[in-house]
């Protein structure tokens, strides 16, 4: 029988001021492919949420600021060795607050051209940069 792998319903904060973008790293996860990678901030839709009203949620559990989520900016279905996530990428603005990770290894505000030099998870990296992966 086939295994099936867990699905995923997530959303992605795409922060930007002053020409520069928030990213985010992670640190060890239980999976070598996503462990110490960089991804836009978001997470789980939860049941009855709708997609920007999760990602306020997540972000200020993630980061302790405030956004709005302006514009979605596409979604993005990529299935990894072991699960299956279907991300959805919001412009965002953020609101008020200072930023303080809770859950990522560190966070930089990055211009497009510095963002081509950190490694991506590989959802994120599909987004970027569309489906010819550099």
């Amino acid at each position: 029988m086939e295994n099936i792998k867990p699905h995923y319903n997530v959303v992605a904060a795409v922060i930007t001021h002053a020409g520069k973008t928030f990213c985010v790293q992670r640190g060890k996860t239980k999976y070598e492919y996503t462990s110490y990678k960089y991804e836009f901030p978001g997470g789980k839709i939860e049941a009855g949420e709708s997609e920007d009203q999760a990602l306020v949620r997540e972000i200020k559990e993630e980061l302790l600021i405030d956004i709005s989520a302006d514009k979605k900016l596409g979604t993005v279905h990529h299935e990894y060795p072991d699960f299956e996530v279907t991300l959805h990428f919001w412009q965002c603005s953020l609101l008020k607050g200072d930023i303080t990770l809770t859950e990522h290894a560190q966070g930089q505000w990055l211009t497009a051209e510095e963002m081509k030099n950190i490694e991506w998870v590989e959802a994120d990296k599909i987004f970027i940069y569309g489906n010819n992966n550099r």
